[in-house]
């Protein structure tokens, strides 16, 4: 019987992921964002933490030059991705192209959690993916004001649970363990002394230093 859990794994991360985006949609609407823009963040964006970072920016008024910064500075962990995914999509031309557009850390991380089915895991969380944090973008900014706080309802935890749903799929060798904490001590320990958005970036040096050290 065919193997088919990455269906099962990559619904389940979107779903969450898609909680998620109705909380960037509330934060969207209360920031000051109209619908059409926060669709346009969650459409051609696509990658939460920068859209959040940009949210964040504009609700303290910050320039929009500032919050692009921002956004971008986040973003860059995803041009990693590509590299490490060329072996398991095999696409080129124009399909490259259009594939760059859903290479994100959830599906990077199912497409790796399931090489048996690299192309399937990949799409198939990809289109969930797409389609859930768009749909929960709607449905939290037109609901915003019956929402109430999102953080009353616990939807601020949404976010990391789904990393952690993520990752936990990947820890499979003591060595990935090693390189994941490395990563961790890392960014919470540069948390107190650079602004929000560095740390994510200075794991990726965690992680360097961390395989390393477990070579």
């Amino acid at each position: 019987m065919p193997d088919t859990s990455y269906r099962r794994d990559g619904f389940a991360l979107s779903a969450a992921v898609g909680v998620v985006g109705v909380t960037f949609g509330v934060f969207a609407s209360t920031s000051g964002l109209t619908l059409l823009q926060a669709m346009a963040l969650s459409g051609l964006t696509f990658t939460g933490a920068s859209q959040f970072a940009f949210v964040t920016v504009i609700a303290a008024h910050g320039t929009a030059i500032a919050a692009t910064l921002g956004a971008l500075t986040l973003a860059v962990r995803n041009s990693l991705y590509g590299p490490a995914l060329t072996d398991h999509l095999s696409v080129g031309g124009w399909r490259r192209l259009a594939t760059a557009q859903f290479i994100i850390d959830e599906t990077t991380a199912m497409t790796l959690a399931h090489p048996e089915h690299p192309r399937r895991s990949f799409w198939w969380t990809a289109i969930w993916l797409y389609s859930l944090w768009n749909i929960g973008t709607l449905l939290g900014h037109v609901g915003a004001s019956q929402l109430g706080d999102p953080a009353g309802l616990g939807l601020d935890a949404a976010f990391p649970a789904a990393f952690l749903a993520m990752l936990i799929p990947l820890l499979r060798s003591r060595r990935i363990i090693l390189v994941a904490v490395t990563a961790v001590v890392v960014a919470v320990a540069s948390v107190p002394f650079v602004p929000a958005g560095i740390p994510i970036l200075l794991a990726s040096l965690g992680v360097l230093a961390g395989r390393g050290m477990s070579r």
